[in-house]
């Protein structure tokens, strides 16, 4: 089967990506996070608030910026 589009599987990809990053933060309320490393996920909990994050995601975030702008 070919792709329609070369970006599909990239598409595909970060449409999963998303997926994950929006379920992290809604598992981590019930399922205790913390023993999981905090190079892949960090875990913020303060009076009933809970924010979950991961440092890889912000450093490659902060590297396709870099390189969106350098390329520009």
């Amino acid at each position: 089967m070919e792709m329609a589009h070369p970006f599909f599987l990239i598409g595909m990809i970060l449409i999963l990506l998303g997926l994950a990053f929006i379920l992290v933060p809604i598992v981590g309320r019930y399922v205790d996070l913390s023993g999981v490393p905090s190079w892949l996920v960090y875990v913020y909990r303060s009076d009933g608030f809970c924010f979950v994050t991961s440092p890889i995601l912000i450093l490659l975030s902060i590297i396709s910026i870099l390189v969106y702008i350098i390329m520009r």
